[in-house]
């Protein structure tokens, strides 16, 4: 069952309110029994952890999120051939 947070905008009172999923939200304050009791936006509690997870999701590739420089694209000696005759080294 998820924890949700819940915040009294009338005193202010705060709380981790343990709910399930398909319970209707609370709407009573228990502090001070006004009806604006409102569940609150927060962070998921969970973190991916373990042999089975990869940083890329794919087991085996790179670590790096550079992408590795192709022959071609390194080339500067003039060599360069893309086919199109539209860049400056093929014209």
């Amino acid at each position: 069952m998820p924890i949700y947070d819940y915040q009294c905008s009338s005193c202010g009172h705060r709380a981790e309110v343990l709910r399930k999923i398909s319970d209707a939200p609370l709407t009573t304050c228990p502090a001070c029994g006004k009806e604006t009791f409102d569940k609150q936006l927060s962070a998921a509690g969970f973190q991916l952890k373990g042999s089975g997870w990869y940083q890329t999701d794919f087991k085996g590739g790179s670590s790096s999120s550079a992408p590795a420089k192709t022959e071609a694209a390194s080339d500067t000696s003039g060599g360069h051939s893309c086919g199109t005759g539209g860049c400056g080294h093929c014209a």
